[in-house]
């Protein structure tokens, strides 16, 4: 989406043979999020970029005595008097690196194994995943959310500034293995009429890749598939989870493909004994990952 942006301030500071620029700019994303306006300020000597700063209006709660465009103008007057004081110090204590988000390799298939259970029946569906891969002469990679340290979302909508959360942890991983990957398969029990709680933490966190993409673009044509077990009989069992993945895949611009639900598995225990079960899973895979061919 191109947001719409407006001058809201420009200021050029002289300082001997060097000239400065301060602006800011505000940006409307109420397409995205009613209401939400983005404010960017830059200092610029030249064609060189020195400093930014960027907030949001959804960045305050309620319950916070700001708004962006007031820290917005009040960082803009303060950056205005340290450079007219010492531009020298401003440039050191605000020297940044502008770094590009480093490309990842590319992977034909990604699984996220969302049950905490090891050896249990995700596990077996994920691994019959792989394997349809492999047979097509493909990479795989399985990401397990219970092993990894990933924080839970906290709502600062702080990553439609930059594209990338606050918090440094294995979350990063696994949006960039989700970057890559031509066919998303995501593989969850039913818990509690939802999904479990570590694969919730990444549909949550991976709010930062919806605003990466958002801001400056991303990938199209990727395509998910859901499997999921359910202890009781009944496919309405499985509404809960095929809502939430479904609207998870869409958010980040995947199209949900395909679904296997597999119910009654109090009673089946092992999928294994299923006859045809994992062949029409591995199909089900390989038809996807073939159209990459």
């Amino acid at each position: 989406m191109e947001p719409a942006t407006e001058l809201v301030r420009r200021t050029e500071i002289n300082s001997g043979k060097y000239r400065y620029v301060l602006t800011l700019n505000s940006e409307d994303f109420s397409e995205l999020y009613p209401g939400m306006i983005r404010y960017i300020l830059t200092v610029t000597e030249g064609e060189r970029l020195i400093s930014v700063f960027r907030t949001n209006s959804f960045e305050y709660s309620p319950l916070v005595p700001l708004t962006a465009e007031n820290v917005a103008k009040h960082r803009a007057d303060e950056w205005e008097r340290e450079i007219r004081n010492n531009p020298m110090d401003f440039i050191l204590n605000n020297r940044q690196e502008f770094l590009k988000r480093p490309a990842s390799p590319p992977v034909d298939l990604v699984v996220v194994q969302g049950s905490p259970r090891a050896q249990g029946n995700c596990s077996i569906l994920a691994g019959w995943a792989v394997e349809a891969a492999h047979e097509l002469g493909m990479q795989a990679e399985v990401i397990y959310p219970h092993d990894m340290e990933i924080r839970c979302c906290i709502g600062c909508y702080q990553c439609y500034n930059t594209g990338s959360c606050v918090f440094n942890d294995d979350m990063g991983r696994v949006i960039d293995a989700i970057r890559c990957a031509t066919l998303l398969v995501v593989c969850s029990p039913v818990y509690t009429n939802t999904v479990p709680g570590g694969l919730k933490l990444i549909i949550d966190r991976c709010q930062a890749y919806h605003a990466e993409r958002v801001l400056f673009g991303g990938r199209t044509g990727q395509q998910g598939l859901i499997f999921s077990v359910a202890g009781r009989n009944g496919k309405e069992n499985f509404t809960c989870v095929t809502r939430v993945v479904s609207a998870f895949l869409r958010n980040l611009g995947i199209m949900p493909v395909g679904e296997i639900l597999i119910d009654r598995i109090d009673a089946i225990r092992d999928i294994r004994t299923i006859s045809g079960l994992q062949q029409n899973v591995q199909e089900k895979v390989k038809q996807y990952l073939a159209i990459k061919k």
